[in-house]
């Protein structure tokens, strides 16, 4: 089976089209990607590369292209959503604790769909709890672990390993040494991945 990394990380806007589709794409192609969360915002800081914020136009186009897109895939966002994110290395930090546990893309689904579908901020409550509890796993025990050195230092080194890889927004799609940047070129990393096998 075919083998592509998905680096993400909660509080992307552009990266609630990818995770919302992916489970799909796997049945269709056969593909499997492996979810890697890691920290945009201490990457997008680094490259003095902060995208909406002050910038009201390309906000404004964001939102609008992402409402044309959900509606060609049948998805409902509710925009504009709250952003920037204040919890967004909180959410990060419980992906990486589901993605050590196998229950990652349920997680982040469901913190996606409450963030940008009705409104609720993925890292703050209720959204946090209740996406836990819906990706089937124990919210006490997970926040705490998330909370903890372990989970922190997991997400540095998951936001180091993806800046090696020279991985500078989310979504992107690894496959061997190279990179595809955003929902649009998630077919794209499929072809070249096929390519790759013949």
């Amino acid at each position: 089976m075919p083998i592509i990394d998905f680096w993400f990380s909660i509080g992307s806007t552009y990266t609630y089209l990818s995770v919302m589709r992916i489970e799909q794409v796997e049945k269709q192609t056969g593909v499997r990607f492996v979810w890697k969360p890691f920290n945009v915002r201490v990457v997008m800081i680094e490259m003095n590369n902060v995208p909406f914020v002050n910038k009201p136009a390309k906000a404004a186009y964001m939102r609008r292209d992402i409402e044309r897109r959900s509606q060609m895939r049948g998805l409902s966002p509710k925009l504009p959503a709250p952003y920037p994110l204040a919890e967004l290395e909180r959410a990060n930090r419980v992906a990486i604790v589901g993605a050590a546990e196998g229950w990652c893309p349920a997680y982040v689904r469901a913190s996606y769909r409450r963030w940008i579908e009705q409104g609720l901020p993925a890292g703050n409550e209720p959204n946090i709890s209740q996406s836990i509890t819906e990706a089937g796993a124990d919210v006490e025990d997970v926040l705490a672990r998330a909370d903890a050195e372990e989970a922190v230092a997991g997400l540095v080194d998951a936001t180091n390993q993806a800046k090696s890889l020279g991985i500078f927004g989310s979504p992107t799609f690894v496959v061997g040494k190279e990179i595809f940047w955003g929902d649009d070129r998630l077919e794209d990393a499929i072809s070249w991945k096929n390519r790759q096998a013949k």
